[in-house]
């Protein structure tokens, strides 16, 4: 059964070919983060190490942002990914994260393991939302930005990215 999405959001975002700030690579251990994305949300994330947080939040606002990811050993599967950048203001974090959903079911959690991002767009910026629903809405969405986005050639280019091999 497909997802709800949000009707009032563009399903492609971004310029045809990546502009600067992006790409922007991203280097890092996946860490065990607030344990909402598979249980409370069915949308499982990769957590960012606060180093990878750190350098990225010099470049970027908060917000949610897609790209490349790939887990574990290079020459690895590359995969389409969405990324939380904040507060999570639903939440009322007092943390901020890094949350990269990697666009793949994967049987296991990957904690301690090396991941690589390539940043190469912006999607929203960080909202509150008025229920779980809102924000499960909007972030099923987000996937739907990420995946559609990312089938334009100059972005699938960045699949075969250096810092994957």
């Amino acid at each position: 059964m497909p997802y709800e999405l949000n009707p009032d959001r563009p399903l492609i975002v971004g310029p045809e070919t990546p502009e600067s700030p992006y790409p922007h690579n991203v280097s890092g251990t996946v860490v065990s983060g607030f344990g909402r994305g598979s249980k409370e949300l069915g949308i499982p994330t990769a957590n960012l190490s606060e180093d990878a947080l750190n350098a990225m939040c010099t470049e970027f606002t908060t917000g949610v942002y897609y790209g490349w990811a790939q887990i574990g050993k290079k020459g690895s599967e590359v995969y389409p990914m969405v990324m939380s950048l904040g507060w999570n203001p639903y939440y009322k974090n007092e943390k901020r994260s890094a949350e990269v959903h990697i666009i793949h079911e994967f049987k296991d959690d990957f904690y301690g393991i090396d991941i690589r991002v390539i940043v190469l767009g912006y999607v929203r910026p960080e909202q509150n939302y008025p229920s779980l629903d809102a924000l499960i809405r909007d972030i099923r969405t987000d996937v739907e930005v990420a995946k559609t986005s990312l089938q334009r050639p100059a972005y699938q280019e960045f699949k075969q990215h250096e810092l994957f091999k």
